[in-house]
């Protein structure tokens, strides 16, 4: 499986790290060792000592495809669902201010939550869809799918013009903003709409 992330997605987000508002959308990928296992917590890096926290929804490829139209990409996944995008900032940024490509900030062990996925024929409309983190059971960031730069189907369309989709595959759509560092002890609760689709400790 492939996991394919997209940044810059959100505007709110893009302002709160003074970043460029991109002309498409901005794509990166992680290894699938870098999912949390399940019931695991998410033990902070020794190569950083700011990471943080970025919710996003996700989607689920169904059906193998390529150079997907923007009208049929909806056939393309029948799940949604919520995780974590970990990001070392201060390495990323070291990185950034270097030209140097993102991995070792984006794509560590450990640095892809994956929750609960929802079919759906439960959601009323994926372009609304209201979702937040709680941290320590406070609110930290919060978002709507109706915020996106570019939606779900869009984001189909443009990353299978690169990549061919195959079933299993997982496309993390871009966080809004709020993100932060994560501390040893914070518990991170991730709700779509008033779905609990994951809980992790951290360590």
């Amino acid at each position: 499986m492939k996991i394919i992330c997209i940044g810059r997605n959100y505007t709110d987000h893009i302002a709160e790290l003074e970043n460029e508002r991109p002309d498409n959308p901005v794509v990166f990928m992680k290894p699938d060792t870098s999912i949390l296992l399940k019931k695991h917590p998410f033990v902070i890096p020794e190569f950083s000592n700011d990471v943080h926290h970025e919710v996003e929804v996700l989607v689920k490829i169904n059906k193998l495809g390529k150079h997907i139209d923007r009208k049929f990409a909806h056939k393309y996944y029948n799940e949604v669902g919520l995780g974590i995008d970990f990001t070392a900032r201060d390495l990323q940024a070291q990185l950034k201010a270097k030209g140097l490509p993102w991995e070792k900030a984006k794509a560590f062990d450990g640095a892809a939550v994956i929750g609960d996925f929802i079919p759906k024929d439960q959601i009323s409309d994926v372009s609304n869809i209201n979702f937040r983190l709680e941290k320590n059971e406070k609110v930290v960031q919060k978002g709507n799918t109706a915020l996106m730069l570019w939606n779900i189907d869009a984001l189909i369309e443009y990353v299978s013009k690169y990549f061919t989709l195959k079933i299993g595959d997982v496309i993390f759509t871009g966080t809004p903003s709020g993100v932060a560092r994560v501390d040893a002890n914070d518990v991170l609760t991730g709700f779509l709409e008033d779905k609990q689709l994951f809980s992790i400790k951290v360590k």
